[in-house]
């Protein structure tokens, strides 16, 4: 593969794994593999103790056009059948997003179409340039949502907006998201990297295995009875209480010190 390949870079630094979509001659759209490549970087800091989160951005100031129409009119010619594996890779990708234990930050720079959408508000926090434009294009062109984003976006948006971003595929700003609360920082595109990663070290030095059991218990809230989130919060709680990281933030109270969660031992926090 070479330098120019679309690919997904890697980069580790601070505790933060940064992943990039690069195919920035076609505003880093979806290319053969991209979901490949994501899921086995990702799998692959799950397992490593000294990253504690996660940055997606794309390459050279957009995030990510969403699919490759040239792509998508080859897969035309296929049976249903191989054609729904295709989708399912993607969707495969969403639900390792929703239930990935370290907390993923999408960097969007420019803006995002299609399934660009649906991977970034996969993610469980988004830092926007303030001139970014979304769009759920897939009507322009005949074509329906994937990736999760009505389902996502529908939590998070009236419906009223979700239906007209559907419907009509209309482009919305990254301030009208902020002020719907879809988004948690807009800042101006320069500063966009620079403030996913002060965020992402603010994350990556909490207690790893009580955010990701803060994140089950809000992926559940939004399907749950309020009797089956109080039996999973109490679930949560006590395993918390009984862990190294619970002990440590305990004490470091007490004692009036910063606590120290990367000196806990993970294997003891498994009670899952």
């Amino acid at each position: 593969m070479s330098a120019m390949d679309p690919a997904v870079h890697s980069h580790v630094q601070d505790g933060i794994l940064t992943l990039t979509l690069h195919n920035p001659s076609k505003r880093n759209a979806i290319f053969p593999g991209l979901y490949e490549q994501l899921t086995n970087a990702l799998e692959e800091a799950r397992h490593n103790p000294a990253i504690g989160a996660v940055i997606i951005t794309g390459a050279q100031g957009y995030f990510c056009a969403g699919g490759d129409l040239s792509n998508l009119q080859e897969r035309r010619q296929l049976p249903p059948k191989k054609d729904r594996r295709f989708l399912e890779d993607l969707h495969d990708l969403i639900r390792l997003f929703r239930a990935y234990p370290k907390p993923l930050i999408a960097a969007v720079e420019g803006g995002a179409a299609g399934a660009g959408v649906s991977i970034a508000f996969a993610c469980d926090l988004l830092v926007v340039d303030e001139a970014a434009k979304f769009s759920v294009a897939y009507v322009k062109v005949g074509l329906t949502p994937d990736g999760g984003v009505t389902g996502t976006l529908g939590t998070q948006l009236p419906k009223a907006l979700l239906m007209e971003l559907c419907l009509t595929g209309t482009m919305i700003g990254a301030e009208r998201l902020y002020q719907l609360g879809a988004i948690n920082r807009i800042v101006p595109g320069a500063n966009v990297i620079a403030t996913a990663q002060e965020l992402a070290t603010t994350l990556s030095q909490g207690p790893n295995q009580a955010m990701a059991r803060i994140k089950q218990l809000c992926e559940h809230a939004y399907h749950a009875s309020l009797e089956e989130q109080l039996d999973q919060e109490a679930d949560s709680m006590v395993q918390a209480l009984g862990s190294a990281e619970g002990a440590e933030g305990i004490a470091a109270f007490l004692e009036k010190r910063p606590a120290n969660f990367g000196a806990t031992q993970p294997p003891e926090d498994h009670h899952e």
